[in-house]
C-alpha cells in the first residue's frame, strides 16, 4: 500500500455551537419591561375579562349599521357622510404628500454629504431629525390651527411639513448611494453643476423617491383620520362627532369605509410602487427572452 492510502483521512473539526446565552438573557428582560409596563400603566386589569362581553356588545352595534338598507334614512346619510370624508382625507393626505415632496427635494441634496459641504449637510440633518421628532398633531395644534382655523387646509398642511423629515432623509440617503461614475463622467466633460445634479444624481435616485412619496401618501391617510379629531378636517371629523354621540351604527359604517378605501389605496399604491423599483428589470428580461433576429 501507498503511503497516500495509509495516511488517515483528515477530518474538519465541527465549530462549536454558538451560545444561547445572550438570546436567553435578551428574551428574559423584554417580558421583564413588557411585565413592568402592564404594571407601571395603572391599568385596571381586573377588568380585562370585560373585553370580551362589552366588546362583542360594541361591535354588535356597529355591525348593525353596516347591515342595514343603505338607501333607507338615516343610514344613506351615513354613508353619504363617510364617502365624503373619506374623500375629503385622501386629498388631505395626497396635498399634504406633495407638499413634504416638493420641499424634500432641496432638503435631500443640502442633507447628502456626496452632494453638500459637511456643516450644511449637519445642520439641515438636525433641521430634519427635528421634524421627525415631532408629530404632525404638534404642528397642527401650534403652528397651523392658529393661522387656517380649524379645516382641511390646516390638516393638509400639517401633512406636508410632518412629510419633510422623512422624505428629506430618505431622498439624502438614496443620493448618497448613487453611482459615482457618471458624476465623475459629466464632470470631466465641462457639464454645469446644476446638468450635474439633474441628470447624473436626480436621474438614478428618481424611481426610488417616487416610491417613498407613495409610501408616504399611504401612512398620510391613516394620519389625516387622526388630526381629524382635532378638527382638522376628514373622515377623522366625522368619527370624532360619532364617538361624541355614541352613534355606535355610524362609527361601524365609517370604520369599515376607512378600512376598505385604506387597502384599496394601500394595494394600488404598492402595484405601483413594485412597477417603478422593478419595471426596468422586468424590461430587460424581457429583452433578454427574445429570440435573436426578431
Amino acid at each position: 500500500m501507498s503511503a497516500e492510502t495509509k495516511a488517515a483521512p483528515t477530518k474538519t473539526p465541527r465549530p462549536q455551537e454558538p451560545g444561547k446565552a445572550r438570546a436567553t438573557i435578551g428574551a428574559i428582560v423584554l417580558v421583564l419591561l413588557v411585565i413592568g409596563g402592564g404594571y407601571f400603566s395603572n391599568a385596571d386589569w381586573s377588568k380585562f375579562p370585560d373585553v370580551f362581553t362589552e366588546g362583542w356588545r360594541y361591535f354588535y352595534l356597529m355591525l348593525k349599521g353596516i347591515v342595514q338598507n343603505p338607501f333607507s334614512e338615516p343610514y344613506s346619510e351615513y354613508w353619504t357622510q363617510a364617502f365624503n370624508g373619506m374623500l375629503e382625507s385622501i386629498s388631505m393626505a395626497w396635498i399634504g404628500t406633495m407638499i413634504g415632496a416638493a420641499i424634500s427635494i432641496p432638503m435631500g441634496f443640502l442633507a447628502a454629504r456626496n452632494v453638500s459641504h459637511p456643516v450644511v449637510v449637519q445642520v439641515t440633518r438636525v433641521f430634519l431629525n427635528i421634524i421627525r421628532t415631532l408629530p404632525e398633531l404638534v404642528f397642527a395644534i401650534i403652528l397651523l390651527l392658529p393661522i387656517f382655523g380649524f379645516g382641511p387646509n390646516a390638516g393638509a398642511l400639517a401633512l406636508g411639513i410632518g412629510a419633510v423629515g422623512t422624505l428629506g432623509k430618505l431622498t439624502a440617503e438614496a443620493l448618497e448611494g448613487i453611482d459615482p461614475g457618471p458624476v465623475e463622467a459629466a464632470r470631466a466633460a465641462g457639464a454645469p453643476g446644476s446638468a450635474i445634479l439633474r441628470w447624473t444624481y436626480w436621474s438614478q435616485v428618481l424611481p426610488e423617491v417616487l416610491a417613498f412619496w407613495l409610501y408616504r401618501f399611504e401612512i398620510n391617510i391613516r394620519a389625516s383620520a387622526i388630526l381629524g379629531v382635532i378638527g382638522a378636517g376628514g373622515i377623522g371629523s366625522v368619527l370624532s362627532q360619532a364617538f361624541r354621540y355614541r352613534e355606535w351604527d355610524f362609527i361601524g359604517i365609517l370604520l369599515l369605509v376607512i378600512i376598505v378605501v385604506t387597502v384599496i389605496v394601500d394595494s394600488i399604491s404598492g402595484a405601483v410602487r413594485h412597477r417603478i423599483i422593478a419595471g426596468t428589470a422586468i424590461k430587460d428580461k424581457d429583452i433578454d427572452t427574445q429570440p435573436v433576429g426578431l
